[in-house]
């Protein structure tokens, strides 16, 4: 039998209150109903979700991007990945968005690898890292103007093996990067990588996200 596994749960709030709106963040203060009666106040950040890619070659590379991010002061190696900012735009064609625009790269084979959590004592985002395989080179979508970090943003390809040893090493840090590059070998290790979820599966994080996003709104 297997142990416990995450479950949605709902701690009734009592009072909500938007302390700052950002551009894509917002910062919240909940009061919440303990389930023995009392109540705690919990701060903490809004983030609309998020999708990465782990794009996987014929020759066991990855492609990479690398770019600045401001809040850690660093230019971080990362998996192409972008947010799901789009009313009602499926994680699987932000997906394959996100890599053309980052990478230009399309796939004809994606699987879900893993959905983390990045932080769920202070923020939001659920985010779903796919593996894309079967690549091919791909135009930038109509439209596309890089800006902002993505101007300065670098790509490359890195065997799976040395993205594993980075991360043991400590020379890696993205959550995305981490959770992927190691789900991803173990995948490998245990020949599961035709058997991962298929690339629509359910992701029950993300409808509980937005389940709690109307739930939110109507507390104003």
């Amino acid at each position: 039998m297997s142990g416990p596994v995450d479950t949605v749960e709902h701690w009734p709030i009592v009072h909500h209150e938007v302390e700052a709106v950002g551009k894509v963040c917002s910062f919240v203060e909940d009061e919440v109903r303990l389930p023995d009666g009392g109540t705690m106040r919990r701060q903490w950040v809004t983030h609309p979700g998020a999708v990465a890619i782990m794009a996987l070659d014929e020759r066991g590379r990855v492609a990479v991007v690398d770019q600045y991010r401001h809040p850690v002061a660093a230019r971080l190696v990362e998996p192409p990945a972008g947010l799901l900012d789009v009313a009602g735009e499926d994680p699987l064609a932000a997906a394959r968005r996100e890599l053309a625009e980052e990478a230009m790269l399309a796939a004809d084979d994606w699987r879900v690898l893993v959905d983390p959590f990045t932080s769920p004592g202070g923020l939001q985002e659920a985010v779903r890292v796919y593996l894309a395989r079967d690549l091919h080179r791909a135009p930038h979508p109509d439209g596309f103007v890089a800006e902002d970090e993505e101007v300065d943003m670098g790509v490359s390809w890195r065997p799976l093996d040395e993205l594993v040893e980075d991360v043991y090493a400590g020379r890696l840090h993205n959550p995305s990067m981490v959770s992927g590059t190691l789900a991803l070998a173990l995948a490998i290790a245990q020949d599961r990588l035709d058997s991962l979820r298929p690339a629509d599966a359910p992701w029950p994080a993300r409808a509980n996200q937005l389940a709690r996003d109307a739930e939110l709104d109507g507390l104003g």
